[in-house]
């Protein structure tokens, strides 16, 4: 499947493209075999040329037929001007076999005619799921080549988030400048929408609201001048922000307030002319990853705040001109839930675990393979186990722990499996989809999509390509919904 050097992969490409130098000549379509082995070389490449040819491959071939990597910002604007809306944006983190996967979320868009949608991975999924920034964009340049869709794809860099301890730590400008190197990282593979997560920070002792949020703000708009700075020309990167840890409070009017009060005042200190966010996240009553019982099982009497949802979300529309709120840690609540969100105007929800939670418990997933990963995560991942946590409460927040050690069986498993759950993924992203309203949105999206990023060079692709996955990344603790 791999292909085992570069004059193979090139050979490869006869009567689809022709490579000279760091220039590519696309003639033909390329096979759906072909495409397969790009993506997976992509992955599991032997070195940092083979890997980041056929990156810089996938990119090109994706980009003659369309498929650029976009931000949101204009379409959210959009949105917070009653230009746009009416539907509810899904950020999909993918996280098992991402290639699988991306293709069940292309075939759902393309069957909807879907083009509000957003494929994510958070600070701490890059570690434990072993995708740094430049292998998930080609990845899901790949998937939606693979599957025929056509059109701009939004990557988010989901929760670049602050860690508390480190940041109350001698190791606070070690935490930043890898946030910043985090952030330039994402940037440069075509993440043109990003969520800031300095909520970790705020400090609910404080007597008064300003001083509670005063250092999120401060940091929040540290990060957004730094992402001005990095983006690319003529691109605006769509920026979030966050008022309050989800799992925690739920927000209120006045912290939104004091939130963007503070917040625009410290940017418009870093520059008076810098954009500044396009939403903002919010807490309503749910957790990163569901609330689990002791049979290690998701909680399905979760009860979301929906009239704070819709007051934030107006809010933010009508007083700070933003697309609304956002929600998070949503993915395991029932199905009828889901309709809700677009009727309450949250601009956009974030979906993650329980397309986990599919993969893990499909009756197609080999039951031996399931048994190796949990002995590895009893042996590997004690660190998430908490002292009143069941041993089932503990396999279902760690297995995600050992999604990355485990990645290459998962991304090889036998067709007809893949198939099996690829299927069950894909109706499942179509019904979310169908729920959020989504369904349609492709006119709106080529409407507002606004200009497509620059494409990595060849050199630049291979250099990307040697990146590699630190321990210290691999055992970072952080959210991802």
């Amino acid at each position: 499947m791999v292909f085992s050097s570069v004059a193979d992969l090139t050979s490869a490409l006869a009567g689809v493209a022709t490579i000279n130098d760091d220039r590519i000549t696309v003639s033909g379509t390329p096979s759906t075999d072909l495409v397969d082995r790009l993506a997976h070389t992509a992955v599991f490449g032997a070195t940092p040329e083979i890997k980041g040819t056929a990156r810089w491959v996938i990119l090109r071939l994706a980009a003659h037929v369309g498929i650029r990597f976009g931000s949101v910002h204009d379409l959210y604007m959009a949105m917070g001007k009653g230009e746009a809306g009416g539907f509810t944006v899904p950020a999909i983190n993918v996280r098992m076999m991402a290639y699988d996967t991306g293709r069940a979320v292309m075939r759902a868009a393309k069957r909807l005619d879907a083009g509000a949608f957003i494929l994510e991975i958070a600070r701490s999924e890059v570690g434990y799921t072993e995708q740094r920034p430049h292998e998930y964009a080609a990845v899901m340049a790949a998937a939606a080549l693979r599957e025929g869709f056509h059109g701009p794809l939004f990557l988010q860099g989901d929760h670049v988030q602050v860690a508390l301890k480190k940041y109350q730590s001698p190791d606070r400008d070690k935490e930043l400048d890898t946030l910043r190197s985090l952030i330039r990282e994402e940037i440069a593979a075509g993440f043109y929408n990003i969520d800031i997560d300095t909520s970790t920070l705020v400090d609910l002792d404080k007597p008064t609201l300003e001083e509670q949020q005063a250092v999120n703000c401060d940091l929040a708009a540290d990060f957004a001048a730094f992402i001005r700075r990095n983006e690319p020309k003529d691109v605006t990167v769509s920026v979030g922000g966050e008022i309050g840890e989800v799992g925690g409070k739920n927000s209120d009017v006045h912290e939104l307030h004091a939130y963007m009060k503070g917040f625009n005042a410290a940017l418009a200190k870093r520059g008076k002319d810098l954009v500044g966010i396009s939403k903002i996240s919010v807490q309503t009553g749910t957790a990163h990853g569901g609330f689990i019982g002791p049979d290690g099982k998701p909680r399905m009497d979760v009860k979301i705040d929906l009239v704070t949802l819709e007051e934030l979300s107006r809010l933010a529309r009508d007083e700070y001109g933003l697309a609304g709120a956002v929600q998070h840690g949503a993915s395991t609540l029932s199905a009828d839930a889901f309709d809700a969100f677009p009727r309450v105007g949250a601009c956009e929800i974030h979906l993650a675990t329980n397309f986990q939670n599919m993969v893990y418990d499909h009756a197609a997933f080999p039951a031996t393979l399931k048994d190796e990963m949990y002995a590895w995560i009893r042996e590997h991942a004690q660190e998430e186990k908490k002292p009143k946590d069941t041993e089932e409460q503990f396999l279902y927040k760690a297995r995600k722990k050992a999604i990355g050690p485990f990645k290459s069986q998962l991304w090889n498993l036998p067709a007809d499996i893949r198939g099996a759950i690829g299927k069950s993924l894909e109706d499942q992203f179509a019904f979310l989809m169908g729920k959020l309203r989504v369904n349609g949105t492709a006119a709106v999206v080529k409407t507002h999509a606004g200009t497509p990023g620059p494409l990595l060079s060849l050199e630049a692709s291979k250099k990307a390509a040697a990146g590699t996955i630190t321990l210290e990344e691999r055992k970072a603790e952080g959210l991802a919904d």
